[in-house]
């Protein structure tokens, strides 16, 4: 049982490693995506996707922060899972809503740069924190050696870009070219979603395993005696 039991845990660091260079590729993805959105409202400008820019780091910034002060109270797989779960349906008004979203902050402002900064704030800032929470919550579950969190965190941070910039170019290369854009925004919900449970699911086997192994020691102690 000891030996089923190691087994499952060695595969918990290459799942992390996993996630977090989904969570890259979606956030990328959508970034992009939110060019294409704005477009038919706004134009597609430098100061459009400088709003939008501006937005997603603001954003990831505040995620940054919450998912730090998160990963220090009981951090565990299960509410990694929730994180992926509440990004999901998070995005999915982009795909839903956005188009009455920006078409009524298109009347009301008269100024594209701060009618975009808005949209882009309406529709990403809330999905975008969540996902900025992802990262600092990985470094937590990933971390167990206190002389070797730098070597982690470092190479999370390269998985986690490396993410990022597949899903920039595969994006903006393939995606868009094949399917619409809510279409790729539905996508990216479901994938982060089938994550989400993939990490719950994950630790509930774990955590089965051992109470399984725990209720063996204690029926071994017992014959013993």
């Amino acid at each position: 049982m000891t030996n089923k039991n190691n087994k499952i845990q060695q595969w918990q660091n290459p799942l992390i490693y996993l996630l977090a260079f989904s969570s890259g590729f979606c956030i990328m993805g959508i970034e992009l995506l939110g060019g294409r959105i704005l477009a038919p409202f706004f134009g597609s400008s430098v100061h459009i996707w400088g709003s939008i820019i501006t937005v997603f780091m603001l954003s990831l910034s505040f995620g940054y922060l919450a998912g730090g002060k998160l990963s220090t109270k009981a951090a565990s797989l299960n509410r990694y899972g929730l994180i992926f779960i509440f990004a999901s349906i998070a995005i999915l008004p982009v795909a839903f809503y956005s188009q009455s979203i920006m078409e009524a902050i298109f009347l009301a402002i008269e100024d594209t740069r701060y009618g975009s900064l808005l949209a882009s704030m309406a529709l990403f800032f809330v999905p975008t924190v969540i996902l900025g929470m992802i990262s600092p919550y990985s470094v937590r579950l990933l971390v167990t050696d206190k002389e070797k969190s730098g070597q982690v965190a470092g190479f999370l941070y390269f998985v986690s870009t490396l993410g990022s910039a597949l899903g920039t170019i595969i994006t903006s290369f393939y995606l868009v070219l094949l399917f619409e854009v809510n279409d790729i925004i539905m996508v990216f919900s479901a994938t982060l979603f089938v994550l989400g449970l993939s990490a719950m699911l994950f630790n509930r086997l774990n955590q089965q395993k051992s109470v399984s192994e725990n209720n063996s020691s204690n029926h071994q102690g017992v014959a013993d005696e």
